[in-house]
């Protein structure tokens, strides 16, 4: 059977091993040439160079550390088991000679990596390499070694600010996210395995990728061999700048598989400003799940292509409902800027500050509309975000529905809305199933079968929403 895992840490023999990436940016000197009658021609033995990552690594190695952990868990001591089942007549005598349960607490170990961000001793590293840390101890390559303190720790964003006593230290420089170019050549630098100072080159891959348990990061990805240890270690650009913290990889295995994910340096940042001024990272909210807007879904509400993000449902008393935001609008543009996926708009409103107002473009029955928003305030947990369950394929609707009992309607806080009954053909092929709610079809709320045929008629694609598990999602199922 296939198995698919976000690997964030490793623990093996007693040590936990803290996963992380890196990856090496160089372009490569172009080939000698000659010009002749102003056509290029390239000497036929002329081999580009190699990169050559020394000078990068002399310059930003020793702003890189290594990190220890020590924590504690609990483990339960093992009743001794005699063999007699509770029915058996002997079982009633031997059990009060069984060991009582009792709470052990048990060190364990981990390893990760950092970077000093300000000379004063500012580091930077990732949440989950110093989850329940009761001592962490950072070590330079000049082999001094300090005791740590956790200044502040953002578990949504894996981002951790750790203070160190000392003076005139080393520092990286920090580049900017915007410029990073998919294919360019990046290096990573950390202690995979406890290996310390391990340098790793690789390319972009790709940028602003959704992971489903980092709703608010659009992590860089990379293909650089990064392994447990690298956690929290730098991403540099060939400039020496530091454009992430390689924070996760994609793995079978638990080890390198080539797909590595970095937390953007801007998103990192903003955490460490936050953390380091308040102890907490503060974040705006609209008060909506989106998901994305797939070329389905884009052509059945109007869109010429599939951008923005979609709502698909609006929380009660949100700032979003306050502003007359609704389920079906289609997010184009924040501040004027456009959104391109609901990944970058989560992560754009999650910096704005509470109380300030966002400027949205919604698309809306057709037509462009402005919306202004006051932004909120985020709970601690992670914003909403839903994802199409698959995509589908041509042939009639082929859904069985019923109205649903007041009961129903209550408990499921809907008005109106359709019990899927059966769901075959391109329904079923959408991922719609029985036990669904349909609430909406293109955008118009249905309370009977009439009103969900007539919205589904003379539509190549019709765009569902559908209630399931307290969550709403858009699902296009295309017809005809």
């Amino acid at each position: 059977m296939k198995q698919k895992m976000i690997v964030r840490s490793l623990a093996a023999a007693g040590m936990i091993g803290v996963l992380g990436f890196g990856a090496s940016q160089l372009y490569p000197p172009q080939a000698a040439h000659a010009r002749t009658d102003a056509v290029e021609t390239v000497a036929p033995n002329a081999v580009a160079a190699l990169p050559d990552f020394s000078k990068l690594v002399e310059q930003n190695g020793p702003a890189v550390v290594n990190i220890s952990v020590v924590g504690n868990t609990k483990t339960s001591a093992q009743v001794l088991d005699f063999g007699f089942s509770p029915d058996d007549p002997m079982f009633e005598f031997f059990r009060h000679f069984q060991i009582p349960q009792q709470q052990n607490s048990v060190p364990v170990r981990g390893l990760g990596s950092g970077f000093i961000v300000s000379s004063d001793g500012l580091i930077l590293t990732n949440a989950h390499v110093v989850k329940d840390a009761a001592e962490v101890t950072v070590k330079l390559t000049d082999r001094r070694e300090f005791k740590a303190k956790v200044v502040g720790s953002d578990p949504q964003t894996d981002v951790a600010v750790l203070k160190i006593d000392a003076r005139d230290l080393p520092t990286v420089r920090l580049g900017n996210v915007k410029d990073v170019k998919v294919g360019e050549w990046v290096v990573a630098i950390g202690s995979p395995f406890g290996f310390e100072n391990t340098v790793t080159s690789g390319i972009v891959s790709a940028k602003s990728r959704a992971l489903p348990d980092g709703t608010y990061v659009p992590f860089i990805q990379t293909d650089v061999a990064v392994n447990p240890g690298n956690s929290g270690g730098p991403l540099f650009n060939m400039k020496g700048e530091v454009i992430g913290i390689n924070s996760q990889i994609y793995s079978r295995s638990g080890g390198y598989q080539g797909v590595s994910f970095a937390v953007p340096i801007d998103t990192a940042v903003y955490a460490k400003d936050e953390l380091v001024a308040h102890g907490k990272v503060t974040r705006g909210r609209l008060g909506v799940t989106i998901q994305e807007v797939n070329q389905s879904l884009a052509q059945s509400f109007g869109l010429e292509s599939a951008r923005g993000a979609l709502v698909s449902s609006v929380e009660h008393g949100s700032p979003a409902e306050k502003a007359g935001l609704a389920s079906g609008d289609v997010i184009l543009k924040l501040d004027g800027t456009p959104v391109a996926s609901s990944i970058e708009l989560s992560s754009r409103v999650a910096t704005m500050k509470p109380g300030s107002t966002a400027q949205l473009e919604v698309w809306r029955d057709g037509k462009p509309r402005e919306v202004a928003v006051r932004v909120g305030e985020a709970p601690s947990q992670k914003m909403a975000s839903a994802k199409p369950d698959a995509d589908l394929s041509q042939a009639r609707l082929g859904l069985a529905v019923r109205n649903l009992t007041p009961e129903e309607q209550k408990r499921a806080a809907v008005e109106g809305g359709l019990m899927v009954e059966q769901a075959s053909g391109p329904a079923a092929r959408s991922g719609i199933r029985p036990g669904d709610i349909i609430v909406a079809a293109n955008g118009t709320k249905v309370k009977s079968a009439e009103e969900l045929k007539a919205a589904a008629k003379d539509h190549n694609t019709v765009a569902l929403l559908v209630q399931r598990d307290d969550g709403r999602i858009y699902i296009p199922v295309r017809v005809g």
